[in-house]
């Protein structure tokens, strides 16, 4: 069992108060690179570490006058660091505070959805291997096809959850980058130095060339990265609702002892949590087109990315993290049901059998459009009166004469459908 989900990780790492302390850090570490550079004095930088500190009531008590949140934040701060603090924020601007501590807010959500997607990872991997050989109906255009199994279809999410971490994993790289170069990005009030300081020890890579701020087609990229792994799991989460279909029933998302469906219809049992992940995964679509609405800003800054950003970067990295714990729990505790699925390829009588016998009278010598003829007016026949397929051509005069009885039965044999998915399995190390 999966633990009921709760916000801790996230609700700290987009709390004011982790807000406030990466800023804090920022300003710290740039003072203490000032020293470095003999423009700060080493007294005063062991001071700022010693002393600094804030509180999120005063900071926003401050900014409910000054209407702008950094210089509430540093006015703060000096009343606890008293004479010193005037080397604080020395040279700086404040996008070169802000965006810092941003890329390091986002690298920490984004290293615990890469936790949630390897959890992910591991439980379908895991019932891949349960219903390796679960033979159900293979479904295009929503018709039934060949026959498939439920475990290639745990195996193809686990393909799409890879390449989720995979993106996961160069948004991050590229999101985490910092900026303290000053007004326009020109350094002119602060050395180079300071910037690599800053950002080394706070685990990111110095911005190649910025304006006021760091550039948004990198936020931009980490929401496209958010919104495709949301996608991805609304596409599972479609199919177990349509697998969960009363006509269909093969599968069901769990159904917990207690629990209502309806408050009219006693018997109902609906799949809830697919179909909130999947309205879910559309909103998470609309943040990452608002992300890239941001990314052409005026000159060398405006705020206009800003109001939005303090919205869908919590919110985006906050629904994505809730999505795959649900997900998790649905794929870890789904019910199957192999009866159902047995029962559903055997509706169309022998049907998903049609490409084998095309096949073998193709290798009999029958040119394909004669072979393909032949098996489709069987087939249209077959639907058209729930006929056995197998009897059908079993009686055709036709088909007789180049396939003997023994061969037509073994052409209707499931096994055939398996029999080369080992490799398949063998590319995830599984066997």
């Amino acid at each position: 069992m999966i633990e009921r989900y709760t916000l801790p990780d996230m609700k700290r790492i987009w709390s004011d108060e982790n807000r406030f302390a990466k800023w804090l850090e920022v300003e710290i570490l740039a003072a203490e690179a000032m020293a470095r550079l003999g423009r700060v004095p080493r007294e005063a930088a062991r001071a700022i570490r010693e002393r600094a500190g804030f509180n999120v009531d005063r900071i926003l008590e401050i900014e409910k006058v000054t209407r702008h949140d950094v210089i509430a934040f540093l006015t703060c701060v000096e009343e606890y660091v008293g004479e010193e603090a005037r080397y604080l924020h020395l040279g700086l601007t404040s996008s070169d505070v802000v965006d810092t501590a941003l890329a390091v807010r986002i690298r920490e959500a984004g290293l615990q959805i890469i936790e949630r997607l390897r959890a992910l990872h591991g439980v379908l991997l895991r019932q891949a291997a349960a219903y390796r050989d679960t033979l159900m109906p293979g479904r295009t255009h929503g018709i039934h096809a060949e026959p498939t199994t439920l475990g290639l279809k745990f195996l193809l999410w686990a393909a799409e959850v890879e390449r989720g971490l995979e993106r996961m994993d160069r948004a991050l790289e590229e999101i985490s980058v910092g900026k303290l170069a000053g007004a326009v990005g020109t350094y002119s009030t602060v050395d180079p130095f300071v910037e690599e300081y800053v950002c080394v020890r706070l685990g990111l890579v110095p911005e190649k060339v910025a304006t006021q701020v760091v550039q948004r087609d990198r936020h931009a990229a980490f929401m496209a990265a958010l919104a495709l792994i949301g996608g991805s799991l609304e596409k599972f989460a479609v199919e177990i609702r349509n697998l969960q279909r009363t006509d269909i029933r093969e599968v069901e998302e769990p159904f917990r002892a207690g629990q209502k469906g309806s408050s009219a219809m006693p018997h109902k049992r609906n799949p809830i949590v697919c179909e909130r992940i999947t309205g879910l995964a559309r909103l998470l679509r609309g943040h990452a087109l608002a992300a890239m609405e941001n990314v052409p800003l005026w000159h060398e800054r405006d705020i206009s990315h800003s109001s939005v950003e303090r919205v869908i970067i919590p919110d985006g990295t906050t629904v994505l993290d809730y999505m795959l714990h649900r997900f998790t729990e649905v794929a870890d505790n789904l019910r199957v049901y192999p009866q159902n699925m047995r029962r559903n390829l055997e509706r169309t009588h022998g049907l998903v059998f049609s490409q084998r016998v095309l096949l073998a009278l193709v290798e009999k010598g029958y040119s394909r459009g004669r072979a393909y003829e032949l098996v489709q007016r069987k087939a249209m026949r077959c639907w058209e009166t729930g006929e056995s397929f197998k009897q059908l051509l079993g009686t055709d005069s036709e088909v007789r004469e180049v396939l003997g009885a023994g061969e037509l039965d073994a052409l209707f044999d499931y096994a055939y459908f398996t029999e080369r998915i080992g490799q398949i399995y063998r590319r995830f190390g599984l066997v």
